[in-house]
């Protein structure tokens, strides 16, 4: 898995390519979304467009952050879910804790 990072304007973009399938993937990425906590005062949205495959490991880093962002009031905004990845958000009832967006533009512009 590959992770690319895009400014759009003071909202950071994170987009892993690939699937999130093992503990190491997941670490990465909660590393890589904890540091934009820190930098970006949790003006980030994951773009979820390139994410085939999620494990629980990669879904309990995405709920770690979430909390972590609602603890200092601040929602997870997410987007271009798959459908594949709002079936496991929907089994694993975790889809509540996230804003979810079609788009980046559209999860970008959510920050304005």
């Amino acid at each position: 898995m590959r992770i690319e990072q895009k400014r759009h304007g003071a909202v950071t973009v994170i987009r892993p390519l690939g699937p999130v399938s093992n503990k190491g993937d997941a670490a990465r990425l909660a590393n890589e979304m904890s540091e934009l906590v820190k930098q970006t005062l949790g003006r980030f949205v994951l773009d979820a467009s390139e994410i085939t495959f999620i494990d629980s490991y990669g879904l309990e880093s995405l709920v770690d952050i979430s909390n972590e962002l609602g603890s200092s009031g601040k929602p997870f905004r997410i987007c271009g879910v798959c459908e594949t990845l709002r079936e496991v958000f929907a089994i694993t009832e975790v889809a509540p804790k996230f804003q979810q967006y079609e788009d980046v533009q559209t999860a970008v512009r959510s920050f304005l």
